[in-house]
């Protein structure tokens, strides 16, 4: 055991530090308070204090370790397993399973973790910023096999430049494992090594392969010249692993299925042909999965909401189930759609197309004078499409009384008015609960034959689109419900009431503007988030916080339990109206189907115990992935179409203010970057408490939801960004 005294008049605060770091680490060394370290050393009462700042300092620096006894010893390495998210500047974080905050990793302690992958991390010691730091020892699993990116072709090599910026490491490509690929083409890269991060030099690459060296892979696949039209976003697709072509036996198994309704199949079932129904979609739609019928009933309405029968074609554990499993939904893209089942069958026989007799299942509301649903049958139907309308079609009919229009439709128009007037009473019944409604315009991208982007702009939701959301929102909490008290396995819509901590920082957030939100953070309810979406309509902060208030809600997901959603504030909803491009509505049919028929037992209760958990963590994941595609295609089309106006002037307002600048988004709903190295006339710092930019010696402000002009500076299409700097009169 080491001894001596400590004479903090003497030494450096480091030597200190270095005296009792090693007695904590000497074998003999027991735990001991500050008062016993101090008798070992015959460190003397006036003394005391010093010593107590030095154990603090290793305490601070992660070296030591107190007890709730208050005994110091040598801090243990705290080693933690979690997620790796990459960031494109080559740090990144970890997401450890059940903790809130995420650790950083420096640069320099991320090693060959590639994103997504699983890591061992031991935790650093803590540092004077608020950030939790730690460095990679281990990665467990590679999540990331392949790359998609653009080749560089050297004299004897090749290198893959990834097009996710999160993978930030060039793959090496060996002479002869480039499928005599060329510069500038797009390829799928097979890793085989992933190496270490580390540069590789130019010229004399001999020994390439072992852990000092970058990642290795072999070509697999050339989609194109990167210049080539499509390239582009089948790029994208191939990079987030989506399936473009269905297997040679799914398609013989769409094309055996009967393309026209036989009489073996309308049999035990409830004929509405005679009803009056139409489809409402958009102009470009081929895959019409629902249908509308409504009619007076009292004083109340009788509402049909009709869904394709998909189940009758895709049986379960067929070539086409499993396809359609393993792809969960369609995709929707600017130039393409990858739908989740053959064309053959979703613009064919499972499509609702007007004046052709079609299998489907139908939830038949009778809803009273307000809007409330007080009975319902559902049933296996046959069903004859009047008319396939269109949103514009209807709008034109109810909103602008086009006179044309209304002539062409004259039997159909009293029926889009009772529509109106239901949908107005469901969705006022909804609102009064505390359903929340963001309204945010979606983006219409215009693309020439090339696929060149060529304009971008709002796409507003009209009346006929409204409509439509709210009888589909009513049918699908009608048969969530119906199936809950049924006590049946099922597949639930569900969304979490948010985070409290950031409801906490939206709550202060808004009290800058003079707004709040009553209750507390974990039990505030739907109608308050609500109520403040209604209060600031309308005023020049009405884009920016609905937005804040949007990031601090939870994610819809698939469940298994029916534990409400939040969004909706309803008690039961589950998706049942989209089985052509959902795979939980396809898998719902076949459950109601099975009730319906008599044909579920104990056995069946079962299978769904087993297989329905899997399918809803699975679907979710896969929703994701397809939200992601959509969300990178559009970025990657809007810079392409701002490319071509560099230099020009906009008019915007500040969605988004950051440390490192200002996010401003246009009338098209284009968002661009305006870096703080490029705001002149003053050094900005920003405020985090109220989301401003403030110079320090003119005390100017910049603001969320303040107006501004700017100037189109630099558009990247690889790392999908457009930066913006100020106008010179904004500059003044």
């Amino acid at each position: 055991m080491m001894s001596g005294r400590l004479d903090m008049n003497e030494k450096k605060l480091e030597e200190r530090k270095k005296m009792i770091y090693g007695l904590l680490c000497d074998e003999l060394y027991v735990p001991m308070r500050t008062k016993e370290i101090a008798m070992l050393l015959d460190i003397p009462k006036s003394k005391r204090q010093d010593l107590q700042e030095v154990l603090d300092a290793l305490v601070e620096e992660g070296k030591a370790q107190v007890s709730k006894k208050g005994k110091y010893q040598k801090a243990e390495k705290v080693v933690k397993e979690g997620a790796f998210i990459s960031h494109a500047k080559g740090f990144g974080f970890v997401c450890v399973e059940d903790e809130g905050e995420d650790y950083y990793i420096p640069e320099e302690y991320v090693g060959n973790a590639f994103h997504g992958d699983q890591v061992r991390i031991e935790l650093l010691p803590p540092s004077k910023g608020k950030r939790r730091e730690a460095k990679i020892i281990e990665v467990l699993s590679h999540d990331i096999s392949t790359v998609v990116g653009t080749y560089e072709k050297s004299k004897n090599y090749g290198f893959v430049i990834s097009d996710n910026a999160r993978i930030t490491q060039d793959i090496f490509i060996p002479q002869g494992k480039d499928l005599h690929a060329v510069d500038g083409h797009k390829v799928v890269c097979q890793i085989t090594s992933y190496g270490k991060k580390n540069r590789n030099p130019e010229g004399g690459i001999t020994d390439f392969g072992d852990d000092r060296k970058k990642p290795e892979g072999v070509i697999t696949e050339i989609l194109g010249h990167r210049n080539d039209p499509g390239v582009d976003i089948m790029s994208i697709v191939r990079g987030f692993d989506l399936p473009t072509e269905f297997p040679e036996k799914v398609l013989n198994q769409a094309t055996r299925v009967a393309n026209e309704v036989s009489e073996a199949d309308r049999a035990g079932r409830l004929d509405l042909r005679g009803v009056t129904m139409v489809t409402i979609d958009g102009e470009d739609a081929k895959d019409l999965d629902d249908a509308i019928s409504i009619c007076h009933k009292g004083d109340g309405y009788e509402l049909g909401v009709h869904i394709a029968d998909v189940s009758n074609y895709v049986q379960e554990r067929s070539a086409l189930d499993e396809e359609a499993k393993k792809r969960g939904t369609s995709v929707y893209l600017v130039d393409r759609v990858i739908p989740m089942l053959p064309h053959t069958l979703s613009n064919g026989i499972c499509s609702l197309n007007a004046g052709e007799d079609r299998l489907a299942l139908s939830c038949i509301m009778t809803l009273d004078a307000k809007g409330n649903v007080i009975d319902h049958t559902i049933a296996e139907t046959v069903v004859n499409i009047d008319a396939r309308m269109s949103y514009t079609s209807v709008k034109k009919i109810l909103v602008d009384k086009d006179p044309a229009e209304c002539k062409k439709y004259q039997d159909l128009v009293p029926m889009f008015a009772l529509m109106e007037e239901l949908s107005g009473l469901i969705r006022k019944m909804r609102m009064q609960r505390g359903s929340i409604d963001f309204d945010f315009p979606e983006t219409k991208i215009v693309l020439d034959a090339q696929g060149h982007a060529v304009d971008v702009m709002p796409y507003e939701r009209n009346v006929a689109t409204k409509i439509i959301e709210d009888f589909m929102l009513i049918a699908n909490e009608t048969v969530a419900e119906h199936f809950y008290w049924q006590e049946i396995p099922f597949l639930y819509r569900t969304h979490a009431t948010p985070d409290g901590e950031k409801i906490r920082k939206l709550a202060t957030f808004i009290g800058n503007f003079g707004y709040t939100i009553k209750g507390g953070a974990d039990e505030v309810h739907p109608k308050e988030l609500q109520k403040l979406l209604g209060k600031i309509q309308g005023t020049p902060e009405e884009d920016f916080i609905s937005r804040l208030t949007l990031r601090s809600m939870q994610q819809a997901k698939y469940t298994v339990e029916c534990t409400g959603h939040f969004g909706l504030a309803a008690d039961y909803y589950c998706h049942f109206t989209s089985p052509i491009r959902r795979y939980p509505d396809l898998q719902i049919h076949r459950i109601i189907k099975e009730t319906l028929r008599g044909r579920y037992n104990e056995t069946r209760r079962e299978h769904y115990e087993s297989l329905l958990p899997v399918i809803a963590t699975e679907t979710s994941r896969l929703e994701r992935r397809a939200d992601e595609v959509e969300r990178e295609v559009d970025k990657l089309k809007k810079v392409e179409y701002m490319s071509r106006h560099i230099g020009e002037t906009f008019e915007g307002i500040v969605s988004s203010v950051t440390g490192w600048g200002l996010y401003v988004e246009l009338p098209n709903t284009i968002e661009g970057l305006v870096h703080i190295s490029t705001i002149r006339g003053d050094y900005y710092q920003f405020v985090e408490e109220t989301y401003e930019l403030v110079g320090e010696r003119t005390n100017r402000h910049y603001k969320l939801g303040q107006r501004v002009k700017v100037v189109v500076d630099d558009c990247d299409t690889m790392a999908r960004t457009i930066d913006f700097v100020l106008a010179e009169d904004e500059d003044e």
